[in-house]
């Protein structure tokens, strides 16, 4: 099991992450669905750390359309998949 630090997110047109990225790594861009079943698999934890914040890790929350992702709340909103640079 690998954890692997997101430093970027993908968003659609909605706002909604379509994937996870960091710069020169072999994983990225993992698409959201194959971060979801590498989460619920527990083949590997992504999770983001910005400078100045903890470490926070991203989750599978089931919807009302569907999985989606979601890195646990903090008191940092820089460490939001919403607030990552889009890659």
């Amino acid at each position: 099991m690998a954890d692997r630090k997101v430093t970027a997110s993908g968003k659609d047109k909605d706002g909604d992450i379509t994937k996870l990225c960091k710069s020169g790594e072999a994983w990225s861009p993992r698409l959201k669905a194959d971060a979801i079943r590498d989460i619920e698999n527990g083949t590997h934890t992504y999770y983001v750390q910005q400078a100045g914040t903890s470490r926070v890790d991203i989750t599978v929350v089931n919807g009302t359309t569907g999985k989606y992702l979601r890195s646990t709340a903090d008191k940092s909103s820089s460490n939001n998949l919403d607030n990552l640079p889009d890659c």
